[in-house]
């Protein structure tokens, strides 16, 4: 059984006019960028994960799977879990020595370390 009126990105769940219907958001894939043009991003985060820290990698330019699989990578290498999120690769812990040395191998040349 399908809801008639699905969440969106603005947050509207429900509407009491019965013709109203959400204009749903086409997301516009990107061409993946080669690693030497990736400009990404490695920070520790403890924010809104209780306590937890992970290390996130964001500014990755390019398709969903190309970043789950970059994702499933860092993760084998660090031996941790994590997860791939709004366009940011999560990796449990500090993990900011490893990933960077990942990156920095597999030709991302463009990677910052902060934080």
């Amino acid at each position: 059984m399908s809801k008639k009126n699905k969440p969106d990105s603005r947050g509207f769940v429900f509407s009491t006019d019965p013709d109203f219907h959400f204009e749903e958001q086409e997301r516009v894939q990107q061409d993946t960028l080669p690693p030497a043009q990736q400009n990404l991003r490695v920070k520790l985060e403890t924010k809104h994960r209780a306590g937890k820290t992970v290390t996130l990698v964001d500014g990755f330019a390019g398709t969903d799977d190309d970043a789950e699989k970059l994702g499933k990578q860092l993760k084998n290498f660090c031996g941790t879990g994590g997860s791939v999120k709004d366009g940011e690769i999560i990796v449990q812990g500090d993990q900011r020595d490893k990933v960077l040395q990942f990156l920095l191998k597999n030709g991302y040349g463009k990677t910052k370390k902060s934080g």
